[in-house]
């Protein structure tokens, strides 16, 4: 299968990879996961063929996607080169969004010290590292939840953990949803605004026509095609722009933004410029 692992696990579509020795270290449900870089594809170690499939959307056709992406916009088309074999993940329902909700106002390595501070408290030893808990975990450890140092976040991690463990949200419910019914589904959850269900309906649930959009997105669409406003407003152009792909384009809009500036800055690219 052809993934470039640096560009999928580095990106910040999940928070648990960890870069050791030239490999990649995270963990999948009970299993602590290596994975590593070769020629044809990669190594992995610590789970099955088919779990690692799966995670990794090898059903996903990347020279039909990147075809249709760089079809869709001459920037993108520009970009794909330096992101091949960039992979959108499917990652567990729960965990993605339990994760995404500590996502909220937080740069990534803060996110992934909160993500790592509720695994050692409540998850599973796995040796070294820990299982991501499960909803009950968290609800009947919650008077430790301070030690995680999740700041505001907190008690509505916690609220939403007991949501899921007494059956109120299912989140395999929204599996097989369509984009809007999915996103409207998880903003309705406290603290889940536009952005980060559109991140969990990305990474998650499989809608690749999903366009996240934070400041660093909406600073690219400014400069590279003059348009600026609300979410809505972004979201409905970067979705009619860029297609029914358009979760891939973002992330190469996204892992290519300090190439983009300093192509900019070289005279290789003009804002505003899709030609």
């Amino acid at each position: 299968m052809e993934v470039d692992l640096d560009s999928t696990l580095g990106c910040g579509q999940a928070h648990r990879w960890i870069r050791r020795d030239g490999s990649w270290e995270g963990v999948l449900g009970d299993s602590v996961v290596t994975l590593t870089q070769t020629a044809d594809g990669f190594e992995c170690e610590g789970c099955s063929e088919d779990r690692i499939l799966s995670y990794m959307r090898a059903d996903d056709d990347l020279d039909t996607i990147y075809w249709e992406c760089a079809e869709a916009d001459p920037l993108v088309a520009r970009l794909i080169d330096g992101c091949w074999g960039l992979r959108i993940l499917r990652q567990d329902h729960w965990e993605c969004i339990a994760t995404y909700m500590l996502a909220v106002n937080a740069n990534v390595k803060r996110i992934g010290a909160m993500v790592e501070s509720v695994c050692r408290e409540f998850g599973d030893d796995l040796g070294g590292r820990h299982s991501f808990p499960t909803p009950e975990q968290i609800v009947a450890g919650k008077d430790r939840i301070c030690v995680c140092k999740l700041g505001y976040r907190q008690d509505r991690f916690v609220r939403f953990a007991q949501a899921v463990a007494d059956g109120s949200f299912d989140p395999d419910a929204l599996e097989g949803m369509g984009y809007e019914g999915c996103v409207a589904e998880l903003q309705s959850i406290e603290g889940i605004g536009p952005k980060v269900a559109d991140c969990i309906a990305l990474f998650s649930y499989g809608h690749l026509d999903a366009f996240p959009i934070d400041a660093r997105i909406g600073h690219v669409l400014k400069e590279h095609y003059g348009i600026e406003g609300s979410y809505r407003r972004l979201s409905e152009f970067a979705r009619s722009r860029f297609g029914r792909y358009c979760g891939y384009s973002q992330e190469f809009l996204y892992h290519s933004e300090s190439i983009l500036g300093s192509q900019v800055q070289a005279g290789g690219l003009q804002p505003n410029s899709t030609s």
